[in-house]
């Protein structure tokens, strides 16, 4: 099975701060890694108003020095730096959509995330409203190497359409990442309640989760991925979020790629999403989340 490259253009807001320096590194490490698969990348800041001098005096040299910062790593393709007015959250994802980026990059911020989603933060905006595009929130652990920083990478499944797109989307990236890449990890998580209800049905919920893995290992397989980069793992408790948070940090994860219902971002929140769960308290690894389309 040949399957494209999920990320030929990236769009990679930046506001100056360290947290959108450390995405601006992550993403030249990615890109370069990619290779020529990547054709595009710009550089987007957007003002909730105009203020002038402020443009030529901040706004341009921060961009002019991410573009360097680029360039220095060796991405090659022509990089792009506009300039826009309106909301943040609404103008990223409006451009992502008719530029057809497929990719949007974002720093996570220092700040709690559950006080920043309740403040009506730009990261969970464009995460909850991106439904076209893959949308990478940079942790604080990132490698500073082009040759791959995203060597370890987590998918949790749970055989719903939504895990079997973050399961494509995964294999996509490694297979663009070639040999850079050393572990890829497919995680099922049996709910403990809903392993109660199975055994009651006279289901097996291992045989279950057994299944769940070998489709989704399949499609590693058959994207050229050797089969001794692929582990499987189950794990059984209350909260799967958590499960998946405790198994990021003891396995030492740069990415996590998880599929997401395409809900509301208040309704993911009163129910617990678990990809939301997952972003809101995972510092350090890279986290994407993609669309449900």
């Amino acid at each position: 099975m040949k399957l494209q490259c999920p990320i030929p253009k990236i769009l990679l807001p930046v506001d100056g701060s360290e947290h959108s320096k450390r995405a601006v590194q992550f993403a030249g490490c990615l890109g370069v890694s990619l290779g020529k698969s990547l054709s595009g990348l710009t550089l987007l800041h957007v003002m909730a108003k105009v203020k002038g001098k402020h443009i030529e005096e901040k706004i341009r040299p921060f961009l002019d020095e991410a573009e360097k910062t680029l360039i220095d790593l060796g991405i090659g393709v022509e990089i792009e730096k506009p300039i826009v007015y309106g909301d943040p959250a609404r103008e990223i994802v409006r451009i992502a959509d008719e530029g057809k980026f497929s990719t949007i990059i974002m720093a996570r911020r220092g700040l709690s995330e559950i006080k920043g989603f309740l403040l009506g933060s730009i990261t969970s905006k464009v995460v909850h409203s991106a439904s076209r595009q893959i949308v990478y929130i940079v942790g604080h652990r990132i490698l500073k190497d082009k040759a791959c920083p995203v060597p370890k990478i987590l998918i949790p499944v749970d055989g719903s359409i939504y895990s079997m797109r973050g399961v494509e989307d995964a294999a996509c990236l490694a297979a663009g990442l070639k040999t850079s890449v050393s572990k890829i990890t497919l995680f099922r998580v049996i709910n403990l309640s809903v392993y109660l209800k199975r055994v009651k049905e006279g289901i097996e919920p291992e045989e279950e989760a057994k299944r769940i893995l070998d489709e989704a290992k399949e499609v590693f397989r058959q994207s050229g991925i050797p089969e001794e980069l692929i582990t499987t793992k189950v794990s059984v408790g209350r909260k799967p979020a958590e499960e998946i948070l405790k198994e990021a940090e003891e396995g030492y994860y740069n990415l996590i790629i998880m599929g997401r219902k395409g809900r509301s971002a208040i309704k993911d929140l009163i129910l617990g999403g678990v990809s939301t769960t997952v972003l809101q308290h995972c510092q350090n690894p890279t986290v994407a989340i993609v669309s449900s389309e």
